[in-house]
């Protein structure tokens, strides 16, 4: 019987050897795994785009799904892609994501929401990118395209909004504070060309009531984290966000959607920090009163 005159590494293994020049084995002496991926998806109540979602990750060889106990069908529907659907009490985007990272099983992991797609042309690249790259990067970063008011957002400020999305899973780490949570790498990282599709507000009257969502979570962890709150705060950066979607990234040329996008943008910014100096008043109330 011929013996094998290769070493078999992990991927993490593998990319951790590479970035060390190989100080001790040749490399063509190492068997390359084949890259396997784990989709993860964090949702709640999202009958309306999880189908959609899920149809774009089946090429993946695992999808975990996440579900802060929905009240509508959409576990009935995620199980429908996969028996690994686990339902666990809402804990922040950081600490939710995290977790459905932990209980990924591959050796890569790529992050998608349930209001996103993964277009045939981005699933080709991410393939490409880990047989020729797996072993030399330790995620990959993708630009995110949003569709709303019917068009696709090229301008206005949110494109391309780098991400890091695909990722070896035991060199990634989370950081950040909700609702901004950030994968954390212990490596290096390229940049893919195909856009990751998303779908972030079915209408207006969605897109307001996001705003008022993120904007309480948001003050709420700059209060927590000892911010202050100061008059340019709700007088510039407002401003600033308008000009730099509307002037700066052309969302005038847009038209109203491009003018409407700016705006709501700025609103974004001042809720932020008039909720901020809200909580502020309320504790100082709260300690005159006690």
């Amino acid at each position: 019987m011929k013996l094998k005159s290769q070493f078999d590494f992990s991927l993490p293994s593998l990319y951790l050897l590479r970035s060390f020049g190989y100080p001790f084995i040749e490399p063509d002496k190492v068997a390359e795994p084949k890259p396997e991926i784990s989709a993860i998806v964090v949702c709640f109540n999202e009958e309306e785009n999880i189908r959609e979602c899920l149809d774009s990750l089946r090429w993946c060889d695992e999808i975990v799904v996440v579900d802060s106990l929905s009240t509508d069908r959409t576990v009935e529907i995620c199980r429908q892609y996969t028996e690994r659907v686990i339902q666990r009490p809402w804990a922040g985007y950081r600490d939710q994501k995290a977790f459905a990272h932990s209980q990924a099983t591959k050796d890569w992991v790529i992050l998608v929401d349930a209001d996103e797609r993964v277009p045939p042309e981005l699933r080709e690249e991410i393939r490409e990118a880990l047989k020729r790259f797996g072993t030399r990067y330790a995620a990959f970063s993708v630009p995110r395209l949003v569709h709303y008011l019917g068009r696709w957002w090229w301008r206005g400020g949110w494109y391309p909004d780098y991400d890091i999305r695909v990722f070896l899973r035991e060199l990634a780490t989370w950081g950040g504070s909700d609702p901004h949570e950030k994968i954390l790498i212990s490596g290096r990282v390229r940049r893919l060309r195909r856009p990751l599709h998303h779908f972030s507000y079915r209408d207006i009257s969605d897109h307001l009531r996001r705003i008022n969502h993120f904007t309480d979570v948001s003050s709420r962890e700059l209060r927590e984290q000892g911010k202050r709150w100061g008059w340019m705060d709700n007088v510039c950066r407002p401003a600033f966000r308008f000009f730099r979607s509307y002037v700066w990234k052309r969302g005038f040329m847009e038209g109203f959607p491009g003018l409407f996008v700016a705006a709501t943008a700025g609103i974004y910014v001042f809720l932020k920090y008039a909720k901020l100096r809200e909580r502020e008043l309320t504790e100082e109330g709260d300690g005159r009163r006690g």
